[in-house]
């Protein structure tokens, strides 16, 4: 039987109700906010709005095309110190890492590259998939369809309930990022969404190369620096956005003064020391490493994370996750707050969402 974690099995079989029981108390402010202040929001309007800023992405116009080492950066091997001990327990302690050379996309797989992918395999990603009952024996009927996580801001909040703001929407999918009425088209350089694990590693393996360990994302996020940030202490130093990320309220108020509600195309902000677009922010990333509270402090050696059968997340026992990285437009200073280089969040691998993507590397000498 096809196994989820208890959040999103609970996001699928309670996608009709309008209260549930997660408490969260990162948000309680965000509650008091949301009483006096309801915001409606539309996503797929909201997304034709952003469709219209999208030039910046022409930076990386072809980037559908997936040629040698097209569109790859390479990042010479080195030691880091990986971890914090300021934030989440889970990112601790500070360790010393090592890892050799590798390539590494300049920016996150865009739709444009995945519709390449997809038209030359005919692969169908996770979420355009039939759907099992008898996974799913109390589902209600109107839900056994495709389909995959979609984020939507709630007009006000009734409990601290995540299931507020997240929905298992039938129709959704890469093409159909916000559910069944929307397109990608005119956002083919913004970063593809709803793939599952699997679906990022079809894609890595039919493009000749590997989805990153935490190790290597880590250190190519870092780009030699040692700040909070990989632009220094501040999140937005003297209000200049470095990232796509939420300015306001989660999940009730965006004032979108980094100028996008949603994802950016890619290439938005400005690049990282190694050259790199998008580490922070955007859409989270999908890596190979297996998720556990702690880390083996005595593998430093190119760390590729515990073996399967030692993945554990208390809040999903007995649910296989992977680690995922750089957080997303949806993370804001009163929730996640995982922008950072040295945060990682467990993430199920059997379901995408609107704000998970992934980039690709290849392990391989640096060209002479």
């Amino acid at each position: 039987m096809f196994r989820l974690s208890a959040v999103w099995r609970s996001l699928i079989l309670d996608s009709r109700r309008q209260e549930a029981f997660y408490p969260i108390g990162a948000i309680l402010i965000a509650c008091l906010y949301a009483i006096y202040f309801g915001q409606p929001s539309s996503v797929v309007a909201a997304q034709a709005e952003e469709t219209e800023g999208s030039q910046c992405g022409e930076l990386f116009q072809d980037s559908d095309k997936i040629d040698a080492n097209k569109g790859l950066v390479w990042v010479e091997g080195d030691s880091f110190a990986m971890g914090s001990d300021d934030h989440y327990r889970d990112e601790g302690p500070v360790r010393n890492v090592s890892v050799d050379g590798f390539w590494i996309d300049a920016h996150e797989v865009t739709n444009a590259q995945f519709t390449r992918f997809i038209e030359e395999t005919g692969y169908i990603t996770v979420a355009e998939r039939p759907v099992d009952p008898e996974d799913w024996p109390d589902a209600p009927p109107e839900l056994l369809k495709p389909g995959s996580a979609v984020f939507r801001m709630p007009e006000r909040l009734l409990s601290t309930d995540i299931l507020q703001w997240w929905l298992y929407m039938p129709g959704a999918n890469w093409q159909h990022p916000a559910g069944p009425d929307s397109s990608i088209e005119g956002r083919e350089n913004h970063p593809v969404v709803h793939v599952a694990y699997e679906d990022a590693l079809a894609y890595a393996e039919w493009a000749g190369r590997d989805l990153p360990t935490e190790a290597q994302w880590e250190y190519a996020a870092r780009a030699g620096t040692d700040t909070e940030y990989p632009w220094g202490g501040e999140l937005a130093p003297g209000g200049q956005h470095k990232a796509n990320t939420w300015q306001g309220m989660f999940p009730v108020q965006n004032s979108e003064t980094d100028g996008y509600l949603s994802s950016a195309p890619v290439g938005c902000f400005p690049p990282n020391d190694f050259g790199l677009y998008d580490m922070i922010g955007n859409v989270w990333e999908w890596t190979t490493d297996y998720y556990a509270r702690t880390r083996d402090p005595n593998v430093t050696d190119n760390p590729t994370g515990p073996p399967e059968d030692q993945s554990f997340d208390s809040n999903n026992p007995g649910v296989f996750m992977r680690v995922i990285k750089g957080g997303s437009f949806l993370c804001a200073p009163n929730y996640c707050m995982r922008y950072r280089p040295a945060a990682r969040h467990a993430q199920d691998t059997g379901i995408g969402s609107d704000h998970i993507g992934f980039r690709t590397v290849l392990n391989e000498p640096a060209l002479k």
